[in-house]
Protein backbone atom coordinates (compact mmCIF):
# COMPACT_ATOMS: atom_id res chain seq x y z
CA UNK A 1 0.00 0.00 0.00
CA UNK A 2 2.96 2.69 1.01
CA UNK A 3 4.44 2.68 -2.61
CA UNK A 4 1.09 2.81 -4.22
CA UNK A 5 0.46 5.64 -2.31
CA UNK A 6 3.29 7.47 -2.53
CA UNK A 7 3.18 7.09 -5.92
CA UNK A 8 -0.49 8.55 -5.93
CA UNK A 9 0.78 11.66 -4.06
CA UNK A 10 3.40 12.17 -7.18
CA UNK A 11 0.09 13.96 -8.30
CA UNK A 12 0.62 17.59 -8.71
CA UNK A 13 -2.94 17.84 -8.15
CA UNK A 14 -3.31 16.00 -5.32
CA UNK A 15 -0.55 17.81 -3.29
CA UNK A 16 -2.09 21.19 -4.06
CA UNK A 17 -5.95 20.44 -3.02
CA UNK A 18 -4.23 18.90 -0.10
CA UNK A 19 -2.17 21.90 0.69
CA UNK A 20 -5.24 24.30 -0.06
CA UNK A 21 -7.26 22.19 2.50
CA UNK A 22 -4.22 22.59 5.11
CA UNK A 23 -4.93 26.58 4.45
CA UNK A 24 -1.52 27.13 3.06
CA UNK A 25 -1.12 30.85 1.37
CA UNK A 26 0.47 31.49 -1.52
CA UNK A 27 3.97 31.89 0.53
CA UNK A 28 3.24 28.35 1.61
CA UNK A 29 2.16 29.37 5.11
CA UNK A 30 -0.13 27.28 6.79
CA UNK A 31 -2.82 28.00 8.83
CA UNK A 32 -3.42 24.35 10.10
CA UNK A 33 -1.39 23.69 13.36
CA UNK A 34 0.37 19.68 13.18
CA UNK A 35 -0.66 17.18 10.48
CA UNK A 36 -0.71 13.41 12.03
CA UNK A 37 -0.22 10.19 10.07
CA UNK A 38 -1.95 6.81 9.57
CA UNK A 39 0.06 3.64 8.63
CA UNK A 40 -1.72 0.23 7.80
CA UNK A 41 -1.34 -0.71 11.51
CA UNK A 42 -2.89 2.38 12.80
CA UNK A 43 -3.61 6.13 12.87
CA UNK A 44 -0.62 7.98 15.40
CA UNK A 45 -3.11 10.10 17.41
CA UNK A 46 -0.62 11.66 19.49
CA UNK A 47 2.72 11.57 17.12
CA UNK A 48 2.52 15.55 15.63
CA UNK A 49 4.34 16.32 12.58
CA UNK A 50 5.19 20.25 11.33
CA UNK A 51 3.12 21.05 8.38
CA UNK A 52 6.48 21.53 6.46
CA UNK A 53 6.88 18.10 6.99
CA UNK A 54 4.16 17.53 4.37
CA UNK A 55 6.35 16.26 1.79
CA UNK A 56 8.57 13.38 3.54
CA UNK A 57 4.60 12.39 4.48
CA UNK A 58 3.89 11.65 1.11
CA UNK A 59 6.76 10.32 -0.02
CA UNK A 60 5.87 7.87 3.01
CA UNK A 61 2.61 7.43 1.54
CA UNK A 62 0.99 7.29 4.67
CA UNK A 63 -2.57 8.40 5.50
CA UNK A 64 -2.77 12.70 6.08
CA UNK A 65 -4.88 14.09 8.99
CA UNK A 66 -4.54 17.68 9.71
CA UNK A 67 -5.50 19.47 12.87
CA UNK A 68 -8.65 20.82 14.16
CA UNK A 69 -6.45 23.42 15.81
CA UNK A 70 -5.84 26.29 13.25
CA UNK A 71 -4.27 29.40 13.46
CA UNK A 72 -7.05 31.92 12.09
CA UNK A 73 -10.08 30.00 12.31
CA UNK A 74 -12.27 27.98 14.57
CA UNK A 75 -13.17 24.85 12.09
CA UNK A 76 -16.93 22.85 12.68
CA UNK A 77 -17.08 19.06 11.92
CA UNK A 78 -20.24 17.34 11.71
CA UNK A 79 -18.89 13.93 10.89
CA UNK A 80 -22.10 10.62 10.22
CA UNK A 81 -20.90 6.99 9.34
CA UNK A 82 -22.91 3.92 8.85
CA UNK A 83 -21.81 1.52 11.94
CA UNK A 84 -22.52 -2.36 12.29
CA UNK A 85 -21.28 -3.74 15.57
CA UNK A 86 -21.71 -6.94 14.17
CA UNK A 87 -20.06 -6.79 10.59
CA UNK A 88 -17.67 -4.20 11.05
CA UNK A 89 -16.13 -4.62 7.17
CA UNK A 90 -20.30 -4.06 5.96
CA UNK A 91 -19.43 -0.58 4.86
CA UNK A 92 -16.23 -1.38 3.09
CA UNK A 93 -17.38 -4.66 1.29
CA UNK A 94 -21.63 -2.66 0.45
CA UNK A 95 -20.57 0.80 -0.11
CA UNK A 96 -23.78 1.77 -2.25
CA UNK A 97 -25.92 0.04 0.14
CA UNK A 98 -23.58 1.87 3.62
CA UNK A 99 -24.42 5.14 1.94
CA UNK A 100 -28.43 4.78 0.59
CA UNK A 101 -28.97 4.23 4.03
CA UNK A 102 -27.28 7.44 5.05
CA UNK A 103 -29.14 9.39 2.25
CA UNK A 104 -32.18 10.31 5.03
CA UNK A 105 -29.59 12.04 7.00
CA UNK A 106 -27.25 13.61 4.44
CA UNK A 107 -30.38 14.83 2.89
CA UNK A 108 -31.38 16.71 6.29
CA UNK A 109 -28.12 17.80 7.04
CA UNK A 110 -27.88 19.73 3.75
CA UNK A 111 -31.32 20.95 4.10
CA UNK A 112 -30.36 22.57 7.58
CA UNK A 113 -27.43 23.70 7.05
CA UNK A 114 -29.02 25.76 3.56
CA UNK A 115 -31.44 27.47 5.61
CA UNK A 116 -29.22 29.32 7.88
CA UNK A 117 -27.24 30.00 4.68
CA UNK A 118 -23.89 27.32 5.39
CA UNK A 119 -22.59 25.06 2.32
CA UNK A 120 -19.90 22.90 3.99
CA UNK A 121 -17.29 21.46 2.51
CA UNK A 122 -18.71 17.76 2.01
CA UNK A 123 -16.05 15.22 2.10
CA UNK A 124 -16.75 11.27 1.70
CA UNK A 125 -14.89 9.12 3.71
CA UNK A 126 -14.76 5.22 3.88
CA UNK A 127 -17.81 4.66 5.77
CA UNK A 128 -19.22 8.03 6.04
CA UNK A 129 -19.54 11.88 4.94
CA UNK A 130 -18.14 15.19 6.54
CA UNK A 131 -19.52 18.50 6.42
CA UNK A 132 -17.13 21.12 7.16
CA UNK A 133 -16.99 25.00 7.54
CA UNK A 134 -14.98 27.53 9.61
CA UNK A 135 -15.59 30.64 11.76
CA UNK A 136 -13.09 33.29 11.63
CA UNK A 137 -11.55 34.14 14.81
CA UNK A 138 -11.84 37.71 14.56
CA UNK A 139 -16.14 37.37 14.07
CA UNK A 140 -18.65 38.15 16.18
CA UNK A 141 -19.82 34.67 16.33
CA UNK A 142 -16.55 33.29 17.79
CA UNK A 143 -16.92 35.68 20.44
CA UNK A 144 -20.78 34.61 21.18
CA UNK A 145 -19.10 31.11 20.79
CA UNK A 146 -16.49 31.66 23.46
CA UNK A 147 -18.68 33.18 26.08
CA UNK A 148 -20.94 30.08 25.55
CA UNK A 149 -18.42 27.64 26.37
CA UNK A 150 -18.51 25.33 29.27
CA UNK A 151 -16.57 23.00 30.97
CA UNK A 152 -14.64 21.57 34.03
CA UNK A 153 -11.40 23.36 34.95
CA UNK A 154 -9.46 20.46 34.25
CA UNK A 155 -10.38 20.90 30.35
CA UNK A 156 -9.09 24.27 30.40
CA UNK A 157 -5.71 22.94 32.02
CA UNK A 158 -4.94 20.09 29.46
CA UNK A 159 -5.30 22.22 26.80
CA UNK A 160 -2.70 24.46 27.94
CA UNK A 161 -0.32 21.75 28.27
CA UNK A 162 -0.58 20.97 24.70
CA UNK A 163 1.72 22.24 22.33
CA UNK A 164 2.46 22.30 18.59
CA UNK A 165 5.24 21.19 16.97
CA UNK A 166 6.40 24.84 16.74
CA UNK A 167 5.65 25.30 20.30
CA UNK A 168 2.49 26.99 19.83
CA UNK A 169 -0.42 26.39 22.95
CA UNK A 170 -4.15 26.88 22.36
CA UNK A 171 -5.41 30.29 23.88
CA UNK A 172 -8.14 30.26 26.10
CA UNK A 173 -10.61 31.99 24.18
CA UNK A 174 -10.20 29.65 21.50
CA UNK A 175 -10.59 26.30 23.71
CA UNK A 176 -13.42 28.08 25.03
CA UNK A 177 -14.97 28.76 21.69
CA UNK A 178 -13.94 25.04 20.76
CA UNK A 179 -16.62 24.00 23.84
CA UNK A 180 -19.26 26.33 22.48
CA UNK A 181 -19.06 24.85 19.30
CA UNK A 182 -19.37 21.50 20.68
CA UNK A 183 -22.88 22.49 22.06
CA UNK A 184 -23.80 24.29 18.97
CA UNK A 185 -23.30 21.14 17.19
CA UNK A 186 -25.14 18.73 19.69
CA UNK A 187 -28.17 21.07 19.06
CA UNK A 188 -27.46 20.60 15.38
CA UNK A 189 -27.47 17.06 15.25
CA UNK A 190 -30.23 16.85 17.56
CA UNK A 191 -32.27 18.81 15.08
CA UNK A 192 -30.94 16.31 12.07
CA UNK A 193 -31.59 13.01 14.25
CA UNK A 194 -35.30 14.62 15.08
CA UNK A 195 -35.99 14.76 10.86
CA UNK A 196 -33.74 12.30 9.46
CA UNK A 197 -35.12 9.32 12.35
CA UNK A 198 -39.17 9.63 10.49
CA UNK A 199 -37.07 8.50 6.90
CA UNK A 200 -34.80 6.51 7.77
CA UNK A 201 -34.31 2.82 7.17
CA UNK A 202 -32.11 1.84 10.52
CA UNK A 203 -31.56 3.70 13.69
CA UNK A 204 -30.22 6.76 13.78
CA UNK A 205 -28.22 7.69 17.16
CA UNK A 206 -26.08 10.87 18.66
CA UNK A 207 -22.53 8.49 18.91
CA UNK A 208 -22.49 4.62 18.57
CA UNK A 209 -24.54 3.30 20.76
CA UNK A 210 -25.53 -0.68 20.20
CA UNK A 211 -29.00 -0.92 18.61
CA UNK A 212 -30.86 -3.69 17.96
CA UNK A 213 -30.62 -6.21 14.99
CA UNK A 214 -31.71 -6.03 11.63
CA UNK A 215 -31.19 -9.06 8.81
CA UNK A 216 -27.56 -7.41 8.40
CA UNK A 217 -26.36 -7.09 12.16
CA UNK A 218 -26.80 -3.99 14.58
CA UNK A 219 -26.41 -1.61 12.24
CA UNK A 220 -26.76 2.16 12.65
CA UNK A 221 -25.93 5.97 11.40
CA UNK A 222 -24.01 7.48 13.67
CA UNK A 223 -22.94 11.24 14.50
CA UNK A 224 -19.97 10.99 15.49
CA UNK A 225 -19.47 14.03 17.68
CA UNK A 226 -17.30 12.73 19.98
CA UNK A 227 -14.36 15.22 19.40
CA UNK A 228 -16.61 18.00 20.94
CA UNK A 229 -15.91 15.92 24.35
CA UNK A 230 -11.68 16.16 24.26
CA UNK A 231 -9.42 19.30 24.11
CA UNK A 232 -9.13 20.94 20.70
CA UNK A 233 -5.48 20.01 20.06
CA UNK A 234 -5.82 16.26 20.86
CA UNK A 235 -8.14 15.97 17.29
CA UNK A 236 -7.49 16.38 13.97
CA UNK A 237 -9.20 15.50 9.98
CA UNK A 238 -8.28 12.97 7.74
CA UNK A 239 -7.45 15.70 4.71
CA UNK A 240 -9.45 14.93 1.08
CA UNK A 241 -6.81 13.27 -1.05
CA UNK A 242 -5.37 11.47 1.97
CA UNK A 243 -5.88 7.52 1.93
CA UNK A 244 -7.92 6.48 3.79
CA UNK A 245 -6.47 3.38 5.94
CA UNK A 246 -9.19 2.85 8.63
CA UNK A 247 -10.25 -0.84 7.54
CA UNK A 248 -6.53 -2.12 7.60
CA UNK A 249 -6.21 -0.38 11.48
CA UNK A 250 -9.31 -2.15 12.53
CA UNK A 251 -7.30 -5.30 11.75
CA UNK A 252 -8.80 -7.73 14.34
CA UNK A 253 -12.36 -6.25 14.24
CA UNK A 254 -12.26 -7.12 10.09
CA UNK A 255 -11.21 -10.49 9.31
CA UNK A 256 -8.40 -10.50 6.87
CA UNK A 257 -10.27 -12.18 3.90
CA UNK A 258 -12.47 -9.41 4.28
CA UNK A 259 -9.81 -6.97 3.64
CA UNK A 260 -8.28 -8.54 1.16
CA UNK A 261 -11.78 -8.32 -0.74
CA UNK A 262 -11.56 -4.10 0.05
CA UNK A 263 -9.84 -2.10 -2.15
CA UNK A 264 -8.06 0.89 -1.85
CA UNK A 265 -9.91 3.75 -0.43
CA UNK A 266 -9.33 7.81 -0.60
CA UNK A 267 -10.89 11.06 1.08
CA UNK A 268 -12.77 12.89 -1.78
CA UNK A 269 -14.87 16.09 -2.08
CA UNK A 270 -18.38 15.36 -3.27
CA UNK A 271 -19.12 18.60 -4.85
CA UNK A 272 -21.45 18.30 -7.34
CA UNK A 273 -21.29 14.48 -8.31
CA UNK A 274 -23.93 11.75 -7.73
CA UNK A 275 -23.07 9.29 -5.14
CA UNK A 276 -22.71 6.64 -7.63
CA UNK A 277 -20.34 8.43 -9.24
CA UNK A 278 -18.63 9.83 -6.49
CA UNK A 279 -18.26 6.10 -4.82
CA UNK A 280 -16.05 4.14 -8.13
CA UNK A 281 -14.16 7.18 -7.55
CA UNK A 282 -13.00 6.86 -4.33
CA UNK A 283 -12.03 3.58 -4.71
CA UNK A 284 -9.61 4.30 -7.87
CA UNK A 285 -6.03 6.27 -7.45
CA UNK A 286 -6.40 7.32 -10.75
CA UNK A 287 -9.85 8.46 -10.90
CA UNK A 288 -9.23 10.34 -7.17
CA UNK A 289 -6.08 11.88 -8.79
CA UNK A 290 -8.53 12.76 -11.93
CA UNK A 291 -10.83 14.91 -9.66
CA UNK A 292 -7.95 16.80 -7.75
CA UNK A 293 -7.48 18.07 -10.98
CA UNK A 294 -11.09 20.27 -10.79
CA UNK A 295 -12.79 19.91 -7.22
CA UNK A 296 -11.88 22.63 -4.42
CA UNK A 297 -10.83 21.82 -1.07
CA UNK A 298 -10.59 25.32 0.79
CA UNK A 299 -12.77 25.04 3.94
CA UNK A 300 -16.12 27.78 3.39
CA UNK A 301 -16.24 30.63 5.79
CA UNK A 302 -19.45 30.71 7.20
CA UNK A 303 -19.07 33.36 10.30
CA UNK A 304 -21.34 35.25 9.53
CA UNK A 305 -24.08 32.33 8.83
CA UNK A 306 -23.35 30.82 12.15
CA UNK A 307 -25.53 33.55 14.16
CA UNK A 308 -28.54 32.55 13.21
CA UNK A 309 -27.31 28.97 14.65
CA UNK A 310 -26.14 30.63 17.98
CA UNK A 311 -29.44 32.33 17.95
CA UNK A 312 -31.63 29.10 17.88
CA UNK A 313 -29.23 26.87 19.91
CA UNK A 314 -29.53 29.48 22.83
CA UNK A 315 -33.54 29.99 22.43
CA UNK A 316 -34.20 25.64 22.66
CA UNK A 317 -34.78 23.82 25.29
CA UNK A 318 -31.42 22.23 24.90
CA UNK A 319 -29.55 25.66 24.84
CA UNK A 320 -31.70 25.66 28.39
CA UNK A 321 -30.59 22.41 29.44
CA UNK A 322 -26.50 23.37 28.83
CA UNK A 323 -27.05 26.43 31.39
CA UNK A 324 -28.66 23.88 34.14
CA UNK A 325 -26.18 21.50 33.85
CA UNK A 326 -22.82 23.52 34.20
CA UNK A 327 -24.89 25.66 36.84
CA UNK A 328 -24.04 23.11 38.87
CA UNK A 329 -20.27 21.98 40.09
CA UNK A 330 -19.58 18.15 40.61
CA UNK A 331 -18.13 17.14 43.95
CA UNK A 332 -14.24 17.76 43.84
CA UNK A 333 -11.83 14.82 43.38
CA UNK A 334 -10.78 15.56 47.81
CA UNK A 335 -14.55 15.06 48.38
CA UNK A 336 -14.67 12.04 46.35
CA UNK A 337 -14.03 9.61 49.41
CA UNK A 338 -16.73 10.91 50.98
CA UNK A 339 -19.54 10.88 47.95
CA UNK A 340 -19.25 8.98 44.64
CA UNK A 341 -16.83 6.02 46.33
CA UNK A 342 -20.23 6.03 48.52
CA UNK A 343 -22.74 5.32 46.19
CA UNK A 344 -25.13 2.52 46.97
CA UNK A 345 -25.21 0.41 44.32
CA UNK A 346 -27.41 -2.20 46.08
CA UNK A 347 -30.54 -0.15 44.59
CA UNK A 348 -29.31 -0.45 41.09
CA UNK A 349 -30.11 -3.96 38.58
CA UNK A 350 -27.08 -5.95 38.06
CA UNK A 351 -26.27 -4.89 34.49
CA UNK A 352 -25.61 -1.03 36.15
CA UNK A 353 -23.47 -2.47 38.65
CA UNK A 354 -20.85 -4.32 37.11
CA UNK A 355 -20.59 -1.42 34.74
CA UNK A 356 -19.36 0.47 37.83
CA UNK A 357 -17.70 -2.36 39.18
CA UNK A 358 -16.02 -3.23 35.67
CA UNK A 359 -15.13 -0.04 34.54
CA UNK A 360 -12.45 -0.58 31.24
CA UNK A 361 -14.17 -0.86 29.10
CA UNK A 362 -17.46 -0.82 30.12
CA UNK A 363 -17.88 2.72 31.37
CA UNK A 364 -16.01 3.49 27.45
CA UNK A 365 -18.85 2.33 25.61
CA UNK A 366 -21.62 4.99 24.77
CA UNK A 367 -24.54 2.48 25.49
CA UNK A 368 -23.21 1.63 29.18
CA UNK A 369 -22.66 5.40 30.15
CA UNK A 370 -26.56 6.13 28.87
CA UNK A 371 -27.78 3.00 30.84
CA UNK A 372 -25.48 4.91 34.06
CA UNK A 373 -26.96 8.16 33.08
CA UNK A 374 -30.73 6.72 32.78
CA UNK A 375 -30.25 4.58 36.43
CA UNK A 376 -29.14 7.71 38.02
CA UNK A 377 -31.63 10.25 36.35
CA UNK A 378 -34.25 7.48 37.79
CA UNK A 379 -32.81 7.90 41.12
CA UNK A 380 -33.26 11.80 41.51
CA UNK A 381 -29.57 12.72 40.65
CA UNK A 382 -28.34 15.90 38.75
CA UNK A 383 -27.05 15.41 35.35
CA UNK A 384 -23.40 17.04 36.32
CA UNK A 385 -23.29 15.38 39.22
CA UNK A 386 -23.99 11.89 37.17
CA UNK A 387 -20.94 12.91 35.40
CA UNK A 388 -19.02 13.92 38.38
CA UNK A 389 -19.73 10.05 39.26
CA UNK A 390 -18.49 8.79 36.08
CA UNK A 391 -15.42 10.88 36.33
CA UNK A 392 -14.49 9.54 39.64
CA UNK A 393 -14.24 6.32 38.20
CA UNK A 394 -12.04 7.80 34.62
CA UNK A 395 -9.38 8.66 37.30
CA UNK A 396 -8.56 5.73 39.37
CA UNK A 397 -6.88 3.21 38.25
CA UNK A 398 -8.21 0.64 35.95
CA UNK A 399 -5.70 0.07 33.51
CA UNK A 400 -7.07 2.83 31.30
CA UNK A 401 -5.63 3.45 28.31
CA UNK A 402 -7.99 5.90 26.57
CA UNK A 403 -7.21 9.61 27.76
CA UNK A 404 -3.40 10.36 26.71
CA UNK A 405 -3.83 13.89 26.03
CA UNK A 406 -7.36 13.77 27.26
CA UNK A 407 -9.54 15.33 29.68
CA UNK A 408 -11.43 12.25 31.95
CA UNK A 409 -13.88 14.71 33.42
CA UNK A 410 -14.73 16.73 29.92
CA UNK A 411 -15.18 13.29 28.18
CA UNK A 412 -17.82 12.53 31.17
CA UNK A 413 -19.28 15.39 30.79
CA UNK A 414 -19.82 15.20 27.41
CA UNK A 415 -21.19 11.68 27.46
CA UNK A 416 -23.70 12.70 29.87
CA UNK A 417 -24.97 15.78 28.75
CA UNK A 418 -25.73 14.15 25.24
CA UNK A 419 -28.04 11.27 27.11
CA UNK A 420 -29.51 13.45 29.73
CA UNK A 421 -29.89 16.19 27.51
CA UNK A 422 -32.10 14.03 25.98
CA UNK A 423 -34.18 12.73 27.71
CA UNK A 424 -34.71 16.22 30.01
CA UNK A 425 -35.85 17.84 26.94
CA UNK A 426 -37.98 15.44 25.82
CA UNK A 427 -36.66 13.93 22.63
CA UNK A 428 -35.73 10.37 24.16
CA UNK A 429 -38.63 8.62 25.59
CA UNK A 430 -36.74 5.85 26.79
CA UNK A 431 -37.87 3.35 24.43
CA UNK A 432 -35.13 1.06 24.60
CA UNK A 433 -34.59 0.85 28.86
CA UNK A 434 -35.83 -2.54 28.75
CA UNK A 435 -34.30 -5.87 29.50
CA UNK A 436 -35.46 -7.23 26.34
CA UNK A 437 -33.62 -4.33 23.92
CA UNK A 438 -30.85 -4.41 26.27
CA UNK A 439 -30.38 -8.37 25.22
CA UNK A 440 -31.32 -7.31 21.20
CA UNK A 441 -28.07 -5.08 21.69
CA UNK A 442 -25.92 -7.37 22.79
CA UNK A 443 -25.72 -5.44 26.71
CA UNK A 444 -27.19 -7.52 28.87
CA UNK A 445 -24.44 -8.74 30.52
CA UNK A 446 -25.88 -11.25 33.15
CA UNK A 447 -28.05 -14.44 32.39
CA UNK A 448 -30.01 -14.46 35.47
CA UNK A 449 -30.42 -10.92 37.78
CA UNK A 450 -33.97 -10.99 39.19
CA UNK A 451 -34.14 -7.97 37.76
CA UNK A 452 -36.08 -5.55 36.06
CA UNK A 453 -35.09 -2.25 33.85
CA UNK A 454 -38.39 -1.40 33.69
CA UNK A 455 -38.55 0.28 37.09
CA UNK A 456 -35.85 2.85 36.21
CA UNK A 457 -37.67 3.53 33.12
CA UNK A 458 -41.04 4.13 34.81
CA UNK A 459 -39.42 5.95 37.61
CA UNK A 460 -37.29 8.42 35.59
CA UNK A 461 -40.58 9.37 33.05
CA UNK A 462 -42.74 9.62 36.28
CA UNK A 463 -39.56 12.22 37.46
CA UNK A 464 -39.54 14.08 33.94
CA UNK A 465 -43.83 14.09 34.06
CA UNK A 466 -44.15 15.77 37.75
CA UNK A 467 -41.01 17.88 37.35
CA UNK A 468 -39.34 16.22 39.65
CA UNK A 469 -35.70 15.24 38.35
CA UNK A 470 -32.46 16.25 40.12
CA UNK A 471 -34.53 17.52 42.97
CA UNK A 472 -33.55 15.14 45.80
CA UNK A 473 -30.42 17.34 47.72
CA UNK A 474 -26.74 15.37 47.06
CA UNK A 475 -26.34 14.13 50.34
CA UNK A 476 -30.01 12.16 50.29
CA UNK A 477 -28.50 10.56 46.73
CA UNK A 478 -26.17 8.53 48.97
CA UNK A 479 -29.19 7.10 50.79
CA UNK A 480 -31.07 4.03 49.65
CA UNK A 481 -33.83 5.08 47.08
CA UNK A 482 -37.13 6.02 48.42
CA UNK A 483 -40.33 6.67 46.76
CA UNK A 484 -40.00 10.57 46.35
Amino acid sequence: MNKAAAHYYQSAAVRARIREFLGLDSLGQPTCRYLAKGEATELHLHEHHAVRDLDALFDEGVEIARSLWDETALIADLDIEYVNFDRPAEAFLNPERAFELQAPVQQAITHLLAGYGIRPLHLLSGRGHHFIWQIDQKAPAFRRLTNLGHGPASLWETTAKQKSPDGAVVSPELAQAFAGLGQAMEFLADRVQEIAARASKIPVELTAVEVGPSDRGREMVSFDISEYGDPLPARMLRVPFSVYLKPWQQRGLIADEALDEIEPLFVIPLGDLEMSAALPIMRSPERAAQLAATAGTSIPDASREMERLIDDYEASSLGKFHADFYAQEPEPPARWPATYDRVPLGVWPGCGRLIIEQPNDLLLRPACIRRVVRILLALGWHPRHIAGFIRSKYERDFGWTQFTDCDPAARADFYVRIFAGLFVTGRDDLVDFNCTSAQEQGICFLTDCHDNLLRFKEAALYRREHDKLAHRAFNRLLLPAQHS
